[in-house]
């Protein structure tokens, strides 16, 4: 397979990709348009980068929006509460069937490495035994990596710390914590140091729903910060949503900077969420209630944008498409200069990769397996103005998908 008259991210001139073996065997600049032949799929000078990131994602609850009850405040509150209605209708058939159709939409929509929490707050752990189950079935399309996520705390739901041994042992690849949900700060601060030790123990990745509230006292960050620092895993751990970040004062922020860039670990930010769940106590003015992009970007942290829900009991809409978390992300985060705009995709691109630990067989690289997508527009920016589809994603050096364009069959006359 060859791509010719492609454009790659941070380059002027347009290249042809060659693909050997489901590897990437030879980039190469062309000195002029190069016609279509056998064999090659001409770019048209669109963008060919390395394929979408999804860093936070719940497949378990995808598609359940409004089952048994809809979420009518909108609050990240009743979503728990509308979830725990749901939990106990779960099967893995159920599960199975909502997963693979929310998988597919994701893959159309040139994703190729997901991390979902997935609820493990359940006795019989349904859902997690069989989004593992589908992971080999799954692993020709997309990387899968899975959280076991104590929606309802680790020590403040019973059996929480053998719930989540017992989640590992069926497959789950990341060790997820919710330290701000817990009874007590006292339980929060002691899940974050189990969290961190479990995972020195068994080499796992970290990913904790770190203070996802509008509570400025909820401060559990710096606590998985100085866990991480301590044991020396910092690029393992993920802290997503932070969202009592935006509501912290600067003077504080200033010192737990700090800490952030000492301990090294990665963050996650859900902006089309977080804007919508955050800020519901307020009168006027309003939060809106996402953590820090820009500071953190600018401190030079690693952060990524993800979506987190898709019709669900916390947010109803939801669709697999990252250009529109992206493009309402740094909306939300004043993150519009054009130096910032340059290079956007990285929110959902390298940062997520980063994230996931994943770099190592991620970017378009001789040697990597060919691994990408091509995006209407021929850089970051026109790719954003655009908000245009997928137009190929291609996985080892299968095509995934492939569509043509939109095409306005008629045209206003002025």
């Amino acid at each position: 397979m060859k791509i010719i008259n492609a454009r790659l991210r941070g380059q002027e001139s347009l290249f042809s990709i060659s693909i050997r073996d489901g590897c990437f065997s030879q980039i190469e600049q062309q000195q002029s348009t190069l016609a279509i032949s056998a064999g090659s799929y001409d770019a048209k000078g669109n963008l060919c980068c390395a394929p979408f990131v999804e860093p936070h994602i719940h497949l378990d609850a995808a598609l359940t929006a409004g089952q048994p009850n809809w979420n009518m405040s909108g609050t990240l509150f009743e979503g728990i509460e509308r979830w725990a209605e749901r939990k106990p209708m779960l099967s893995a058939e159920d599960v199975e069937q909502r997963v693979l159709k929310t998988v597919e939409l994701l893959v159309a929509n040139g994703v190729q490495y997901i991390r979902t929490h997935v609820d493990v707050t359940d006795p019989q752990l349904v859902a997690l035994k069989a989004i593992a189950k589908l992971k080999s079935r799954l692993q020709d399309k997309i990387l899968l990596q899975i959280v076991a996520f104590p929606q309802e705390g680790i020590w403040s739901y019973p059996n929480g710390r053998e719930l989540m041994l017992q989640a590992l042992e069926e497959g789950a690849d990341v060790i997820g914590g919710i330290p701000h949900f817990e009874f007590t700060r006292e339980y929060g601060v002691e899940s974050m140091r189990w969290v961190i030790e479990l995972a020195q123990q068994t080499g796992k990745l970290v990913d904790v729903h770190c203070d996802e509230i509008d509570d400025d006292a909820a401060r559990f960050l710096e606590v998985l910060a100085t866990a991480a620092l301590e044991a020396n895993i910092g690029p393992r751990v993920t802290a997503s949503h932070t969202t009592a970040m935006h509501s912290y004062n600067n003077a504080y922020c200033s010192k737990l900077f700090r800490l952030l860039k000492m301990s090294k670990i990665n963050f996650v930010s859900c902006p089309t969420e977080s804007i919508h769940l955050q800020g519901r106590f307020d009168s006027y003015p309003k939060r809106r209630g996402i953590t820090r992009v820009k500071e953190l970007r600018e401190a030079g942290l690693n952060v990524c944008f993800a979506q987190d829900s898709i019709q669900d009991p916390w947010y109803t809409l939801g669709n697999g498409k990252l250009l529109r978390v992206l493009d309402s992300g740094i909306h939300s985060c004043h993150m519009m200069g054009y130096s910032e705009l340059q290079n956007c995709l990285d929110l959902i691109t390298d940062n997520g990769a980063r994230t996931l630990q994943v770099e190592d067989e991620y970017g378009i690289e001789l040697g990597k397996p060919a691994n990408f997508i091509v995006l209407e527009g021929g850089n970051d920016v026109e790719v954003l103005q655009k908000q245009g589809e997928v137009l190929l994603s291609v996985r080892q050096g299968q095509i995934l998908i492939e569509r043509k364009p939109a095409e306005l069959l008629q045209s206003p006359t002025f």
